[in-house]
């Protein structure tokens, strides 16, 4: 058994985070300490059952997605979850959560992943918050408020830094028509933790270059943090990104510093 030695911190929350995104996050955390040093490597990536997404389900994934479950019954709040799908606990309050974004990374202890949830209310979104599970470190919105951070606000393609999802077989030549214009691309297989990035200014953009993988869980929290910082979250073919409880629904998401670059990405991926 390869056990991955490192703690796990509580994450570090403002004080105005709601209490039940709060304690969802903290639970995550708290989960993600506990499995990660009783299971090595092949048990944390093991495929325990398939997902209300459609795609199968890492154990890291079940175990962490289960405390955050118990938090939002605690809580009183419904909940939209990868795994799980919606568990309805009757409260005009839902948090749609990623509870691993990451999971491979985080079963291989590469330190890429994190929780992040968005708390919506009926079908608008409140706030966001996002915790980096390997350091702790915490990035919270609240719709209508700016944060305390700001993204790049780079407004063309050209010599960006553009984090993409990887490519796949179907959106290979949109994926180099992109590489080919960004100054500088990474690939870090986390997609809220890179929205993120966009948000705070440390990218410039993130997208997936048309593969139609992303569901309203990979986007829930970007669409409340980066517009927050200055930033827009968009789908590269147009449609309307909605809190919707269907988990097979996919998107082709970009968050990007400005609506500009956004634009200039999404007719890019289009060609």
């Amino acid at each position: 058994m390869s056990l991955i030695a490192w703690p796990v911190p509580v994450p570090d929350l403002p004080a105005d985070v709601h209490p039940a995104l709060a304690d969802a996050a903290r639970a995550a955390s708290a989960a993600y300490g506990v499995i990660r040093r009783s299971h090595g490597r092949a048990a944390l990536a093991e495929e325990v059952g398939m997902g209300a997404d459609g795609t199968p389900t890492m154990r890291v994934d079940a175990v962490v997605e289960e405390a955050i479950a118990e938090s939002a019954q605690r809580s009183g709040v419904n909940l939209l979850s990868e795994e799980i799908g919606f568990l309805d606990h009757g409260s005009a309050l839902t948090l749609v959560v990623d509870p691993v974004d990451g999971s491979a990374n985080a079963a291989s202890g590469v330190p890429l992943s994190c929780f992040a949830g968005a708390l919506v209310r009926d079908t608008l979104p409140a706030e966001a918050l996002t915790t980096w599970l390997d350091t702790g470190r915490a990035w919270w919105a609240r719709v209508g408020h700016p944060t305390a951070f700001r993204t790049s606000g780079r407004t063309r393609l050209a010599g960006a830094t553009v984090n993409l999802l990887r490519p796949k077989s179907a959106n290979r030549d949109a994926w180099l028509r992109v590489a080919d214009r960004a100054g500088r691309l990474r690939i870090l297989g986390t997609t809220c933790l890179e929205a993120i990035l966009v948000a705070e200014g440390s990218v410039d953009a993130f997208a997936d270059a048309g593969s139609d993988t992303l569901r309203i869980v990979d986007l829930a929290a970007a669409l409340v943090t980066v517009p927050a910082a200055g930033g827009t979250v968009i789908d590269a073919r147009g449609r309307a990104l909605e809190f919707d409880p269907d988990l097979t629904r996919r998107w082709s998401g970009i968050a990007a510093a400005t609506p500009a670059l956004a634009e200039e990405l999404a007719a890019t991926i289009l060609g």
